[in-house]
């Protein structure tokens, strides 16, 4: 009797070992069989195991000592006997703190609501396009005496738009102006709020596994469909041959690809805030400046350049000194000017050249974040020979500009200088090719070409061209800020393509013989229901089997 109750003790534990292990394994939290990973043949019914697993818990004798144990939790809160009368003061203490914690959790979750709301973000949106537009007309960066002509207050644009409003809305320096800057970062806010409000939380939920234990669930679907005489493991090995990700428990199934098209919005957020934070470096962090310096001269770079905005920091390149060793120009065959190019030569602090470029038109010269530009040119000096005399450099000035059209003029005195009227011979340049001169009277006298060693004679003069010095025109800039825009463009665009592609979800459950299908997906939804027969066509039809004759 003895060791009947002893080995009925032992199957009891025994039994309740394997129970325990088999509710862990039914954790619908934790699926524990993949598609790779089939269950065993052998079926049982769940519900019978669950109840009898019930039954054998609760017919225990809460009497026997032996068998009985008390169950702590840790951290559990005591009983109300054992609770002391005075509770220590940090109890009480504690209160306000979980309070104010309490009104802090709401008031951000209040202000992130309003940060995310779409209607705030578009007009946010709306407002910085029409700033960026406002500072593409009006003229950036000119002395506030231009302001005062261009937008006077007795002739406002619009009735109400004067200089006034430029001036203290900073609109004259629009891209670094705190209301540019302002808007900047609400709608940058917005973005971030919109992402931790609604799109990770949106990516949470699609990786989650959800398993659909009702067929009438299924066919709700957008897509549902049913397999007659067909296994779910047969579904599932054709669904990752297609590029499903498949996840089964039992008798149902979850299928899912084109996960990366949820994870697109939250990059496309972090693109645009990429693109804002570069162009912010960009406006208050810069520097920029224009010169236009002659052949033969130089200029050092801090100098030139001038800060943007408060974050603009001057480098050790600053130092650096630029000289201009030659400024040339191409032409087309009718004349006018198709290229012009300068060589630069960069010395450092120590006279060192350490770089030499020949630059022009979309060629810049780059240096330590420096870049410099081929921008403009212009005529500076005329070397003549005067009776075999010289070279004397006579200055040139722009006589009108007019577009691309350019026309500057020189004077060389002929005769007695210390007289009240002095006479001379006019000179006039289109460009570096050609001088066209004309005597005291102001009648012409003919064209001579720099470096031409041909001499012409006005008014008892000799007068050779030795060459036409040229001026180059130079925009210099630093932008820290363009390689986190290039970054920020190259994410959106990468992005923006993925997010046109489909997520796409599929449940499935066996039904006896049956298995039902059904799925969704945010995208393609006419190819869709095509692309589910394919699948459907391929899962195989399970044969019945013939009858067996018992001998």
């Amino acid at each position: 009797m003895m060791a009947l109750s002893s080995g009925h003790h032992v199957s009891s534990l025994t039994l309740r070992s394997s129970t325990m292990e088999t509710l862990l394994t039914l954790n619908p939290l934790k699926p524990q069989i993949h598609l790779l990973k089939p269950p065993n043949s052998r079926t049982f019914n769940h519900r019978r195991l669950l109840s009898a697993v019930s039954c054998k818990l609760t017919s225990q004798s809460p009497k026997d000592n032996k068998t009985q144990k008390k169950l702590v939790v840790p951290d559990a809160a005591p009983s109300l006997s054992e609770k002391n009368e005075n509770p220590p003061p940090a109890a009480v203490d504690s209160r306000p703190k979980k309070a104010g914690w309490m009104f802090v959790k709401r008031l951000t979750k209040r202000v992130l609501a309003f940060l995310a709301n779409l209607p705030l973000a578009l007009a946010e949106m709306f407002t910085v396009a029409g700033l960026m537009a406002l500072g593409t007309f009006i003229d950036q960066g000119e002395a506030p005496e231009y302001y005062f002509q261009k937008y006077p207050e007795d002739n406002p644009i619009l009735g109400f738009f004067t200089w006034r409003w430029i001036l203290t809305l900073g609109f004259d320096h629009m891209f670094s102006s705190p209301v540019f800057l302002g808007t900047l970062i609400l709608l940058g806010a917005s973005l971030m709020a919109c992402t931790y409000t609604t799109q990770i939380p949106m990516v949470k939920v699609a990786r989650r596994w959800s398993f659909v234990h009702s067929a009438k669930t299924i066919r709700k679907l957008e897509f549902a469909d049913s397999l007659p005489k067909a296994s779910i493991k047969d579904l599932g090995v054709v669904l990752s041959g297609s590029g499903y990700e498949v996840f089964m428990k039992g008798p149902s199934l979850y299928a899912f690809k084109g996960m990366a098209g949820r994870f697109a919005p939250i990059g496309v957020h972090l693109a645009l805030l990429l693109i804002m934070s570069g162009g912010t470096l960009s406006a208050t962090g810069s520097f920029r400046g224009s010169v236009t310096v002659p052949q033969g001269l130089n200029f050092v770079m801090g100098d030139v350049l001038g800060p943007n905005g408060f974050l603009s920091k001057p480098t050790e390149a600053f130092n650096t000194e630029v000289h201009v060793n030659r400024f040339s120009m191409d032409y087309y065959d009718s004349g006018e000017v198709s290229q012009f190019h300068t060589d630069l030569s960069l010395f450092d602090i120590d006279g060192k050249e350490v770089m030499r470029k020949t630059i022009s038109v979309n060629d810049p010269l780059r240096y330590e974040g420096i870049t410099i530009y081929q921008t403009d040119w212009s005529i500076s000096a005329l070397q003549v020979l005067k009776d075999d005399e010289g070279p004397f450099n006579l200055a040139v000035a722009p006589l009108t500009i007019n577009g691309d059209k350019k026309l500057y003029g020189s004077f060389l005195p002929v005769g007695n200088t210390d007289s009240p009227n002095v006479k001379g011979v006019s000179m006039l340049l289109r460009d570096l090719q050609s001088v066209v001169l004309y005597d005291s009277e102001g009648k012409f006298a003919g064209v001579r070409r720099p470096n031409s060693k041909l001499p012409i004679e006005i008014d008892g003069t000799k007068i050779e061209i030795v060459d036409a010095i040229g001026s180059s025109g130079l925009d210099m800039k630093t932008d820290p800020g363009v390689p986190i825009v290039y970054a920020g463009f190259g994410a959106l665009m990468l992005t923006t393509c993925i997010s046109y592609l489909s997520h796409t979800q599929i449940w499935a459950l066996q039904d006896g013989t049956t298995v039902v299908v059904g799925g969704k997906t945010n995208r393609a939804k006419i190819e869709f229901p095509e692309e589910m027969n394919r699948v459907l066509d391929r899962v195989p039809e399970i044969q019945e089997p013939s009858d067996v004759v018992c001998g």
